[in-house]
């Protein structure tokens, strides 16, 4: 972790602006938390905190992208999300002083600002709305998460990965999608393996449903064949 070199209190104030929970804030009040937070540089790689580490703070992404993942005993990877700016973990130490049992990594230079659990608290007292932003995130995560596990111990890897598409299709105006993870990280997710992903979407595009167009980049062609799927 490195010391950022940017100006911290236009860096914490933008970091705080960008995170829903904080957003719907007057801008003198997102100032005010803005002013309690720290500010750290992640390299690719770096780990955040890992299973074990003391649950004290609430990290927000300010810059870059952060895997979260568990580790099985066998020390096999189980992808459970993937933050970008404006999202943030760690929110379960605002119950209780608890321990992760995952693990939070840079994917690339990532830019993190911390808020300290015993701040955080203050303010949820002072402007209640934050708290009900929380709520709604907290059920938003486990919705996914829940979708997740009944996918991962009812359907085959490719009703998963046609489900997956269709996920990253929702709300989008254009049927082109990018994959937001490298195929080893989605396989992970998916529970899976990288090989199978590759092969799935290879069926999918002989089928003519999909057209991979770049690096991650996706066509549907066929929206109503993987819904069938």
């Amino acid at each position: 972790m490195k010391a950022c070199d940017h100006h911290p209190k236009e860096m914490q104030q933008l970091c705080v602006s960008l995170v829903p929970i904080f957003n719907h804030l007057q801008p003198e009040e997102m100032l005010e938390i803005a002013k309690t937070t720290t500010h750290a540089q992640y390299e690719r790689n770096d780990i955040i905190y890992g299973a074990g580490d003391q649950s004290a703070h609430l990290y927000i992404v300010h810059q870059g992208r952060v895997k979260i993942y568990l580790l099985s005993e066998s020390g096999k990877e189980q992808l459970i999300r993937i933050l970008e700016p404006g999202d943030f973990m760690g929110e379960l130490s605002l119950f209780t002083e608890s321990m992760f049992d995952h693990y939070a990594v840079a994917m690339e230079k990532t830019e993190i600002c911390v808020l300290r659990r015993v701040d955080l608290q203050a303010f949820l007292l002072k402007y209640p709305t934050i708290s009900i932003k929380i709520l709604e995130e907290f059920g938003r995560r486990l919705d996914r998460t829940e979708k997740l596990i009944s996918s991962l111990t009812s359907e085959d890897a490719e009703k998963r990965i046609a489900a997956y598409l269709l996920e990253l299709l929702d709300g989008q105006n254009d049927q082109t999608l990018t994959l937001p993870m490298a195929k080893k990280d989605l396989a992970s997710y998916l529970g899976t393996t990288p090989e199978t992903v590759s092969r799935k979407l290879a069926e999918f595009q002989e089928r003519g449903w999909i057209e991979q167009t770049g690096q991650r980049k996706i066509k549907i062609h066929h929206i109503q064949a993987l819904q069938e799927v």
